[in-house]
């Protein structure tokens, strides 16, 4: 039998993708808003259906007005796996915690929300006509009631096995909704400005709440592109500033992405892209600059770097420098030095982007990057590491069958120092840190095989 309910005990109902992204979310905006997610939380995997212990309503309000990997929470009322315990769990939780709202002068509809099967409008009469038992006294408004209660049931994850009888049923008042229309309101198809590489919205908005970007933050992207995390963490309430290395993209030059447009219209550009959503206000600017050679004073100016550097697959990883490389110890060029494009190794690129946020984030501020990987090969030891960064969250996005990106999370601990910059080149962990270089080789050795392999089944 289920334990009686306590205050606290509210339930998540989950999206259904992204599915490593939304724990890491959650945790991160609870921290945000003064709860705390622990190890004695139940969560469920890959269930829709999580329970968490959260101080107070408004802390669970506050979480969905962020969250895009939840679709609803709700206060738990009561628990159990079959109907009986249900309503025996039910019968325990406190009288006095439900009547505020179930008094006369209310008004309020029963909903009933199933997982992996489709009930008759029969069943769930039936299911709520068993509720009776409940001090309702209020009327029932259908249209607009001023509370929402749902039964939920849970029939599992597998669509070609379903069970007759439900895993677990829950039955709570609704709180609140998340964000998940901001997918489609904020989608990059409705965007003036886009690349190859522009962010999916729904991305941009978990990299900014893994950020625990919140309002009057300063939020930078040394890859900036065609600004989409510079979006999402504007709608934050952040103010927002970006790099990159690319000059057209910067200024909104040059060919489009998109089809059947050739070139890029005026209103193509990251400023007009925060103006289409009333978001102009959070701007500061985006730079021509090259993220190997940061144009800053050293200090801590930012309290979130969110980014997506450049794997080399769609757009190229690329530094500024001579046809000669520049000895290392001259930091200064002649005056007559033109810069050209050379190549910039992954490990490096990582490198420098772990020693720019350890210097200029805030103590506490966060790093969210995405990390290439080459599937067949990856280790947890591959992820790079920086002294003053501690590791918060590591979550997988498939690309192919044999490479996949990862999405890093990490926090500044500790105060940066000179010798902090390369105490990684001590560690074990720099040989495979280095194997990131070969991405792109293997990434486009992957496909050939693919390919060749496909063709001689086809032959067959």
């Amino acid at each position: 039998m289920a334990p009686p309910c306590s205050l606290n005990r509210y339930l998540l109902l989950m999206a259904q993708e992204h599915l490593e992204f939304r724990l890491p979310e959650i945790k991160s905006l609870l921290s945000l808003f003064g709860g705390q997610f622990t190890n004695s939380q139940e969560t469920y995997g890959k269930s829709p259906f999580w329970i968490l212990s959260i101080p107070s309503e408004d802390i669970a309000r506050n979480l969905m007005k962020r969250t895009v990997c939840a679709k609803s929470i709700f206060e738990l009322w009561g628990h159990g796996k079959s109907p009986e315990e249900l309503y025996s769990s039910l019968k325990n939780y406190p009288v006095e915690k439900m009547v505020p709202f179930l008094h006369s002068d209310s008004t309020y509809k029963i909903k009933i929300h199933t997982f992996n099967k489709t009930l008759t409008q029969e069943e769930k009469v039936k299911r709520i006509d068993a509720l009776e038992f409940l001090p309702f006294e209020g009327k029932v408004n259908l249209k607009k009631p001023q509370h929402i209660f749902s039964v939920l049931e849970d029939y599992g994850l597998d669509p070609n096995c379903i069970p007759e009888n439900p895993h677990n049923i829950y039955f709570g008042r609704w709180i609140a909704d998340g964000q998940r229309e901001l997918i489609e309101s904020y989608s990059v198809k409705k965007r003036h400005f886009i690349g190859n590489t522009s962010m999916d919205a729904g991305l941009s908005f978990i990299m900014a709440n893994h950020g625990k970007v919140k309002e009057n933050d300063i939020v930078f992207d040394p890859f900036v592109g065609t600004g989409g995390l510079l979006v999402a963490s504007a709608h934050f309430g952040a103010y927002v500033y970006g790099t990159d290395i690319d000059y057209n993209t910067v200024h909104g030059l040059g060919k489009a992405s998109r089809k059947n447009q050739k070139w890029r219209g005026p209103d193509e550009n990251i400023r007009a892209n925060l103006r289409q959503y009333g978001l102009e206000k959070y701007y500061l600017d985006v730079l021509v600059s090259d993220a190997s050679k940061p144009s800053w004073r050293k200090g801590t100016y930012f309290d979130a770097i969110i980014t997506d550097p450049p794997y080399g697959i769609r757009e190229s990883t690329r530094r500024t420098g001579s046809q000669k490389e520049i000895p290392k110890g001259i930091e200064k060029c002649p005056e007559s030095h033109v810069p050209v494009s050379l190549s910039y190794h992954l490990s490096d690129m990582f490198f420098d982007l772990l020693n720019f946020a350890a210097e200029s984030l805030e103590l506490g501020g966060r790093l969210v990057y995405w990390l290439p990987v080459y599937t067949p090969e990856y280790t947890e030891e591959m992820v790079p590491w920086h002294p003053c960064l501690k590791l918060i969250s590591n979550c997988e996005q498939k690309l192919s069958s044999h490479t996949s990106r990862r999405l890093i999370t990490m926090e500044k601990v500790k105060k940066f120092e000179n010798r902090d910059q390369y105490s990684h080149l001590l560690s074990d962990q720099f040989l495979p840190y280095q194997g990131h270089n070969s991405f792109r080789e293997k990434y486009f050795s992957g496909i050939t095989k693919r390919i060749a392999k496909e063709e001689k089944s086809g032959q067959e």
